[in-house]
C-alpha cells in the first residue's frame, strides 16, 4: 500500500511539472469568436451599407420613420397661417380643469415666457426692457384664444421659437390657460 502511494505521489509530482501547456505551441481553440471576439463602436461611422441619408452606419441614432416618442400624441394642426387662424378657433383645453395647476403653471411661465413677455404680460419682460428683442406685445393688445396659444407655443410665431422640446404637451397647456388668465387681469 506504502508503494502505491509513492509511486502516485511521484507519478503527481512528475505530471504537475511536465503540463499540457506550452507556450511554443499553443492550445486548440475550440470556437475562437467567443474568446477573441471582432470589437465593434455602437455609433461609430462604418461603410457597412450606404444609407440614402448619407449618414455612413449612424441609422442606430435614428428613430425609425414613422414612430411616436411613448406618452406623446401628435398635434394635427399644420405650421401654416392657416393652421393658426385654425387654432383661435379652439376656446377649450383638453386637460381637466382639475388637471391644470396654476402655481405649476405660473412658475412654468416665469420660467420660459416671463423673461420675454413679463410676469404680468404686458410685454415689458427683462429682455425687452434692456432692448434685446423689441416689439413683445402685451396680452391685452392680442386676439389670442387658448387654442392658438398653445400652437404659438408649439411651432413658434415671429422671433419667438417653439417650446415644444422643453415643455410636454401638458405643461404647454398648462401656460395657455395661465396666459389667459394673465389677459383678463391686463
Amino acid at each position: 500500500m506504502k508503494s502505491l502511494l509513492k509511486i502516485a505521489f511521484v507519478l503527481g509530482i512528475v505530471v504537475s511539472f511536465s503540463s499540457c501547456k506550452d507556450n511554443l505551441k499553443p492550445n486548440y481553440q475550440y470556437m475562437p469568436n467567443m474568446y477573441e471576439s471582432v470589437a465593434y463602436e455602437t455609433y461609430s461611422e462604418s461603410d457597412a451599407f450606404n444609407s440614402p441619408t448619407g449618414l455612413k452606419g449612424k441609422e442606430g441614432q435614428l428613430p425609425p420613420s414613422g414612430s411616436i416618442k411613448r406618452g406623446f400624441v401628435p398635434y394635427e394642426i399644420p405650421n401654416t397661417t392657416e393652421g393658426y387662424n385654425f387654432s383661435k378657433s379652439i376656446t377649450n383645453s383638453p386637460l381637466d380643469s382639475a388637471a391644470v395647476d396654476m402655481k405649476a403653471a405660473g412658475e412654468l411661465y416665469d420660467i420660459y415666457c416671463a423673461i420675454c413677455h413679463g410676469t404680468a404680460g404686458d410685454g415689458k419682460g427683462k429682455l425687452v426692457k434692456q432692448e434685446k428683442f423689441l416689439g413683445v406685445p402685451s396680452y391685452a393688445d392680442r386676439q389670442v384664444s387658448i387654442g392658438s396659444i398653445y400652437h404659438v407655443q408649439t411651432y413658434g410665431l415671429n422671433s419667438m421659437g417653439s417650446y415644444a422640446n422643453q415643455l410636454s404637451q401638458k405643461e404647454r397647456w398648462m401656460i395657455a390657460a395661465y396666459v389667459l388668465e394673465l389677459k383678463s387681469k391686463l
